[in-house]
């Protein structure tokens, strides 16, 4: 019985490492699709920039005027949303 239970608890071990791995895998991909132009984001390698560009495979930053490209994969989040714009419209009533 006990040489059983010792594989046993390692294939467990390994199926819940490789469930986590690719549920972190798949929420890294969603937030990398929700990354929108205008978004402040920052890269592994520390770099802080503004999202100008962004397609299936490239990206493109301004950092403080300069433009700089990078892979997609690249981004390791995103720090601020792109603030949308809301116009207010005053319309005049008129009396009769």
């Amino acid at each position: 019985m006990g040489q059983f239970l010792f594989p046993l608890i390692m294939v467990a071990m390994l199926g819940f490492m490789i469930f986590s791995q690719r549920k972190q895998q798949k929420n890294r991909l969603e937030a990398l699709n929700q990354i929108q132009k205008g978004d402040e984001i920052i890269t592994i390698g520390g770099l802080y920039g503004v999202v100008d560009e962004i397609d299936q495979q490239k990206v493109v930053l301004d950092v403080d005027g300069v433009y700089l490209t990078f892979e997609r994969s690249a981004i390791r989040g995103r720090v601020n949303q792109a603030a949308v714009e809301t116009v207010a419209v005053e319309t005049a009533v008129t009396e009769e």
